[in-house]
């Protein structure tokens, strides 16, 4: 859900028209563009500039101080001041080549640290927060109580970390998927992040999503600096298998470069932890690596010769987990976590409520009588709690013995203690 006024939309950085402006050594600029043009013969301005994410009037100057080397060469002039091919002298290409070797990363041009920062720092305050009618809206259908619905939303409105524990099946992971949704407007996320010499890509096509357009307003991402994106707010969810190591800068060797760890592609988005308990570290680990994420809103990352630096990481945190917080955590650390949310089995009529849905959304009609089968022998009988998970589960196998069967799908007691059975073997999931 994205929701904002022409007025509030946020603006990309300005674009750079001279080297000074990238606030990157021309050095590695120039490696950039020589690395790019390796092996593409002759090259046109603007396929550097699609490459590299820099305007004309950048890839100029770089190219010029080039040219003054003996690196490069202008390959192809045409009509116009833009319509140039260059190549790579015979020097060029030599350097070129060991530049690779020494740096393989060929890509986008990264941005400065300080500029992220400085650009974090600008969001945080620009994105809209979290309110109560944002609440009702991506939560309208879920039939929780109330009560669910308050602490989650205080807990977002907030920017403060929350742990949603209970039984398996109870709906803590759609409902933890679902936060993502609260979170408007959009941010501006950079391809790469230069930190000294080293490069972190930090865009992920997976997590950094382009918002929709909306209807009868212009693109929001013209004009900026290229090497930035507009995306939605990311989500990101880790299970069981985070691991210290996913938390810290991992080097790519193919790709020359950093990756950046989740909780950096999570930056003024939502980080799910699921599962929590099952990781290959322990939860108190687990915490205790986050602190700082969790109390201050920033993160330290280390470079191999031991540089360190800190980033804003104002993530939402959301820990799942089915197991009791206590025997995870101590109560120091159970206090790091803002709000704490138990799920359980919803009420009788909240059950129905949702198995209504379920029939709706398959086109099968909601028998009362079937319901009450379901509710009064099936579940009491064998003393299955009510979950928030189980009326997707047997209304879709219903659906599914009828399409095998060749049959239309109907709610009764046959077709559901056929469905029941599917599921559970001696009353038990």
């Amino acid at each position: 859900m994205i929701d904002f006024a022409d007025d509030e939309q946020p603006l990309l950085p300005v674009p750079p028209r001279t080297v000074r402006d990238t606030g990157l050594e021309p050095a590695l600029l120039a490696e950039l563009v020589a690395k790019a043009m390796l092996g593409a013969g002759k090259c046109h301005l603007s396929v550097l500039t699609g490459r590299l994410k820099l305007s004309i009037n950048v890839l100029r100057e770089v190219l010029d101080g080039l040219q003054r080397e003996q690196l490069v060469e202008v390959g192809w002039r045409g009509d116009s001041d833009i319509d140039v091919q260059y190549q790579l002298t015979g020097i060029g290409r030599q350097r070129a080549a060991e530049w690779l070797e020494r740096a393989p990363y060929v890509g986008p041009a990264p941005v400065p640290l300080e500029a992220w920062r400085a650009q974090l720092q600008r969001q945080a305050v620009q994105l809209p927060p979290v309110l109560a009618a944002d609440v009702a809206a991506v939560f309208a259908d879920d039939c929780l109580p109330p009560r669910i619905h308050e602490l989650v939303g205080a807990a977002m409105h907030a920017g403060r970390s929350l742990c949603v524990y209970g039984p398996s099946g109870s709906g803590k992971s759609t409902l933890a998927r679902k936060l993502g949704r609260l979170l408007q407007g959009v941010v501006a996320v950079p391809y790469a992040v230069a930190v000294g010499s080293a490069v972190i890509q930090l865009y992920d096509a997976a997590v950094h999503i382009a918002p929709p357009p909306l209807p009868g307003r212009p693109s929001i991402a013209r004009g900026g600096d290229a090497r930035w994106l507009l995306c939605q707010r990311p989500v990101v969810q880790l299970g069981a298998e985070l691991e210290a190591a996913l938390l810290e800068l991992r080097y790519d060797a193919a790709g020359g470069c950093y990756v950046a760890p989740p909780q950096l592609k999570a930056c003024h988005g939502l980080l799910i932890i699921d599962d929590l308990g099952r990781q290959r570290m322990p939860a108190a680990a687990l915490l205790n690596r986050l602190t700082t994420l969790l109390d201050a809103g920033s993160d330290q990352l280390s470079l191999p010769g031991g540089q360190t630096f800190s980033v804003p990481c104002q993530a939402a945190l959301a820990f799942v987990t089915n197991l009791a917080p206590q025997s995870l955590l101590d109560g120091a650390a159970l206090r790091r976590i803002g709000y704490k949310v138990a799920l359980g089995p919803l009420p009788e009529a909240a059950y129905r409520s949702l198995l209504r849905q379920q029939c709706r959304a398959r086109g099968i009609e909601a028998d009362e009588t079937a319901l009450a089968y379901l509710v009064g022998e099936l579940h009491q009988g064998s003393g299955q709690p009510l979950l928030a998970s189980l009326p997707r589960e047997i209304v879709g196998r219903v659906a599914e013995f009828a399409g095998f069967a060749g049959t239309a799908p109907c709610l009764n007691p046959a077709t559901l203690d056929q469905a029941w059975t599917s599921i559970f073997a001696d009353g038990v999931a």
